[in-house]
């Protein structure tokens, strides 16, 4: 009796195990997918914040050529928005929000139900030292390397400072 209980209780654990594996593969697919599978872009960058007590030295990024929270979509419509990206010389641009994903070309997938759109690409982070030097030459102008795939997904790669 003891022998079939143990086989069930490893059973079990090895069920808990799996589940836990497949929930960690849904949490990072976005940002494992992009970084290995997606396109190369480089979008110009803007420091938002270089310290939140509660996370950690990081800079928190903007990007001035994405469109603000408040156009396209609008506030009747939250929840995912898409922000098609273009090529403007040695940089990328995004148009305004749209609902649904673009057929063709190079798109993020964003999240607009908070105060900030919210793109997968805005968090970079550094030890405590280096955030506040990196926040400073950040504001003389900098360039973000992204990976997006084909899905809209977006890794943060690199980040680049001066114009």
């Amino acid at each position: 009796m003891s022998r079939v209980l143990g086989s069930s209780r490893w059973r079990r654990l090895a069920v808990v195990l799996v589940a836990q594996t497949v929930l960690l593969g849904f949490a990072v697919w976005g940002q494992l997918s992009a970084r290995l599978t997606g396109q190369e872009i480089v979008l110009k960058v803007a420091p938002y914040d270089p310290v939140d007590p509660f996370r950690g030295a990081y800079l928190q990024l903007s990007y001035p050529d994405l469109p603000a929270l408040d156009l396209g979509v609008g506030e009747e419509r939250r929840g995912t928005a898409y922000v098609p990206l273009r090529q403007v010389g040695d940089h990328w641009v995004g148009g305004p929000l749209v609902a649904d994903p673009p057929a063709n070309g190079p798109y993020l997938t964003c999240d607009d139900t908070s105060w900030r759109l919210r793109c997968g690409i805005e968090d970079w982070f550094l030890s405590q030292g280096n955030a506040e030097s990196a926040d400073e030459q950040l504001r003389n102008g900098g360039r973000a390397t992204i990976r997006v795939d084909r899905f809209g997904h977006a890794a943060l790669v690199g980040l680049a400072f001066g114009p």
